[in-house]
């Protein structure tokens, strides 16, 4: 796993488990179940490690959110995207706002234009780093036609 990026991370991980159970296990972590310690460590590398054995401060259990979402940055493909719709619904309305830009990303990298109403407001987030995933998630749906 040294020197392995996480996109790297996520496509073994497909290959080992499945893609759809990829997909399955990051969007229920997006939403809050933290069980599957295998799942962390693959999305979080090295810094998941010291977090499994160390505990995650609540302050900091976003982070987990964020991996998850990333997770499906690189897992999502046509036939899994539906299967993660609900899971970025709730990435976008995240008090966490790395975890609104991460979902964002999800939404503009993967056309989800079933989510463009949940993004549009996002292009007024208080964090510039959210409007601007916003903005470009906003953009390639509208350029997509999705």
């Amino acid at each position: 796993m040294v020197g392995t990026s996480p996109r790297q991370r996520v496509e073994a991980e497909c290959a080992r488990r499945g893609r759809q159970a990829v997909v399955r296990d990051c969007a229920s972590l997006l939403l809050g179940d933290d069980s599957d310690g295998g799942l962390i460590v693959v999305l979080g590398g090295a810094h998941a490690r010291l977090i499994l054995d160390s505990g995650l401060p609540e302050s900091q259990a976003h982070w987990l959110r964020v991996w998850a979402g990333r997770g499906l940055l690189w897992a999502l493909d046509e036939q899994t995207s539906a299967d993660a719709l609900d899971a970025v619904r709730a990435g976008l309305a995240d008090p966490a706002w790395r975890v609104r830009e991460m979902a964002a990303k999800v939404v503009a990298r993967h056309s989800l234009g079933d989510l463009l109403s949940a993004v549009v407001p996002l292009r007024t987030d208080a964090v510039a780093r959210v409007r601007a995933a916003a903005h470009r998630a906003v953009a390639a749906l509208t350029k997509s036609g999705a």
